[in-house]
């Protein structure tokens, strides 16, 4: 087995002195070179062959860091997922097509974890966590490969798996990076995770840092977009008054009926092609009965409302209101229907 040293050299020297230097002229995947003159078929193929060029090469690196490594089979309930998030949701369709091909063919390839650092008898994923649900789901077994990493090289392993395997969007690698940050990491660890240079790394955690965590959300992963559609919103959002605008936007039908990378490109051209307003003020609600014995305010501002009570009877009013919510509310959705 792969000693605990030099598994820590094999992540993170290459990377390392790869970020540091002037990154070479990439040369041509098989996929690219063997479309790039087919046309409109190649057009057509392209992403077909580097689809599949990409989960090869993911294979191939898993293949190398485990080698060596026994497999073994462990419950899923005894594994907790990685300490650092680094996605938006998940391919429910993906994840499905996923679940069927191991329902038929078994699992190809072990997934790493490593002992979790807190709990006796369990373990952490380092990656490999969609073939984990499958398992899940399927109410089996997973096959893995058990790792004594440290929290660096746990996060180095996660970010070089999703770097081979392409598999990430830009802003789902931005908020890994982000994330990695918050947790204390130096940039040359977010670097060597993500095999991107210094630079690249800024820009990701500036585009994280001006675009607002609920708008994020809002849009999701944005599989097919790219950094400068993201920086391109990024900087709009500095302007508080395009923040208000945004979340109007992602409050309507259309927004929310469409698609993540639609999504993007939605508000993207939203905020460049109309002056950004303040989002409609809404004059707050006030009732008091003749006695005044309490007093009742409603102020309200997209999908946020504020309901406060002041005067004698306020607390027991609030309590009153506590107690029959759940009336309250079937009252209210019978109303709305």
């Amino acid at each position: 087995m792969m000693s605990r040293k030099n598994l820590l050299t094999s992540l993170t020297e290459r990377k390392l002195t790869a970020v540091n230097n002037p990154p070479a002229t990439p040369a041509l995947t098989p996929a690219m070179e063997r479309n790039r003159t087919r046309g409109a078929f190649g057009a057509i193929t392209r992403s077909i062959d580097e689809l599949a060029e990409r989960a090869q090469a993911a294979k191939e690196y898993e293949a190398k860091l485990l080698e060596g490594a026994a497999v073994v089979e462990l419950e899923p309930e005894k594994i907790n997922g990685s300490f650092i998030a680094d996605r938006i949701g998940d391919d429910e369709q993906a994840f499905q097509e996923l679940v069927e091909a191991i329902r038929e063919r078994g699992q190809d390839s072990p997934i790493l974890v490593r002992p979790h650092p807190h709990e006796e008898g369990r373990y952490m994923v380092v990656f490999g966590h969609r073939r984990l649900r499958a398992a899940k789901a399927l109410g089996r077994k997973v096959r893995a490969v058990i790792k004594p990493l440290d929290d660096t090289q746990h996060v180095i392993a996660q970010g070089q798996e999703n770097a081979v395997r392409a598999d990430l969007s830009f802003i789902e690698k931005a908020l890994f990076a982000h994330n990695l940050e918050r947790s204390g990491y130096s940039r040359d660890v977010i670097m060597a995770a993500l095999s991107v240079d210094k630079t690249v790394v800024s820009k990701m955690i500036s585009v994280v840092k001006d675009v607002p965590a609920d708008i994020i959300t809002a849009i999701g992963a944005a599989k097919e977009s790219g950094r400068d559609r993201w920086y391109q919103l990024a900087v709009r959002l500095r302007d508080p008054k395009a923040a208000a605008y945004a979340r109007e936007i992602i409050g309507t039908e259309a927004f929310i009926s469409a698609g993540s990378d639609q999504r993007l490109n939605m508000l993207a051209d939203a905020l460049r092609t109309e002056k950004p307003r303040t989002a409609r003020k809404v004059e707050p609600l006030t009732w008091a009965p003749a006695d005044r014995s309490v007093s009742v305010t409603l102020k309200s501002s997209g999908k946020q409302a504020t309901l406060s009570l002041k005067e004698r009877d306020a607390a027991a009013f609030a309590r009153f209101i506590a107690d029959r919510i759940e009336d309250l509310y079937e009252d209210f959705r019978k109303a709305q229907t």
